[in-house]
């Protein structure tokens, strides 16, 4: 059988309806044509095939600002009734779709399907440039970006831009103060999720980050990573001012201070300035007697993370700091200090002539 094509025009009442195609429509009419045997709706705007009107007529909302469909809870607004659907479950919480291996509720179907990839091991998005393979097409766009330098997420306050929304999102709080996440043992709020997971592990005192090399164990990456560079000794970051060297960048800009004085950091209840931030979060918890440090033995808590240390050798009995004189040991550097002062009072030599005692011996 011949196939052919014909045209046949529409006006907007008999395709679409509702106030979301006033405007696009009001001026012209749409044309689609159908296919006799196959029955094919295309997009007079992009060209887009489809085999049934409805599809096109969802399809054709995203070439016009109208969205019809509202949420009653947070009033954002939508083209399709299926997104709106969607949405709902941000609100309820609702996760209809489970995997069938490991149980695990997903609010969306697609969001299942990427996920049953981790069984899979299936990765079908590879980057062209440097041939990484991806489980997700989010992921997948995000990796893209590191070699395109694309940030196509803009702060609308402060105009600084991202390659992903979740860091414009968490960044955005630093503007709003907004604290989201709230620690379940000391009700203290954070602003990102991250922040309270680490903060959360001054309570459980779980130190998940190992050095390959002594072996000793930390709670935070940055502190396994700051401590892994003792073994290398390499102190690449150098002062302009006095030549000396640091391990770290963040010791460097500490350092600089003492140079310029500089206190960017002020105590709000108090007006005291610091020039290092955690010196000011330090002296902050004199406000608020908060101790979050807690000894594992006897329980006893401490506002200062150091304060903790010092206060575990009484129970391990470990002496770190020793004297160079006498070998004596100590279980605190103040203790050293006061130990090696009192050898530099001492006077074993007696002059000979008047019968006056010194520290070193006269030539």
């Amino acid at each position: 059988m011949e196939i052919f094509e014909t045209s046949v025009k529409l006006n907007k009442a008999n395709l679409f309806s509702g106030p979301a195609f006033e405007t696009l429509v009001s001026d012209k009419n749409v044309e689609i044509k159908t296919d006799v045997n196959e029955k094919c709706f295309t997009c007079d705007v992009c060209g887009k095939v489809f085999s049934l009107k409805d599809s096109l007529n969802r399809h054709f909302r995203t070439h016009t600002s109208g969205k019809a469909y509202s949420c009653h809870i947070c009033c954002k607004n939508f083209s399709q009734k299926c997104h709106l659907n969607q949405h709902y479950r941000s609100h309820t919480n609702e996760r209809p779709y489970t995997c069938d291996i490991c149980n695990k509720n997903f609010s969306f179907k697609s969001n299942l399907k990427e996920h049953y990839r981790i069984h899979t091991n299936e990765k079908p998005y590879s980057c062209d440039v440097c041939g990484k393979v991806f489980s997700r097409k989010g992921h997948f766009d995000q990796h893209l970006r590191t070699h395109t330098g694309e940030k196509p997420y803009s702060c609308e306050i402060c105009q600084k831009r991202f390659s992903q929304k979740w860091p414009l999102n968490e960044h955005y709080r630093t503007h709003t103060n907004e604290k989201p996440y709230s620690c379940d043992v000391c009700n203290r709020n954070f602003s990102h999720k991250a922040h309270l997971n680490d903060h959360y592990r001054t309570h459980t005192n779980q130190k998940p980050y190992s050095c390959g090399v002594c072996n000793k164990e930390f709670s935070f990456k940055g502190n396994l990573s700051r401590h892994f560079i003792i073994h290398t000794n390499e102190k690449p970051y150098s002062c302009d001012v006095c030549n000396k060297q640091f391990t770290l960048k963040s010791s460097l800009n500490w350092h600089f201070r003492t140079h310029t004085n500089e206190k960017p950091y002020s105590c709000d209840v108090c007006s005291k300035e610091f020039s290092q931030k955690r010196h000011l979060k330090n002296h902050y918890r004199m406000h608020t007697n908060e101790k979050p440090y807690s000894c594992e033995v006897c329980n006893k808590k401490f506002s200062q993370k150091n304060s903790l240390y010092v206060h575990n050798r009484t129970h391990t009995k470990e002496k770190p700091y020793s004297c160079d004189a006498c070998h004596k040991k100590f279980s605190q550097k103040s203790n050293l200090n006061t130990h090696i002062s009192s050898h530099l009072k001492e006077k074993p030599h007696i002059s000979k002539v008047c019968g006056k005692d010194f520290s070193d011996v006269m030539i």
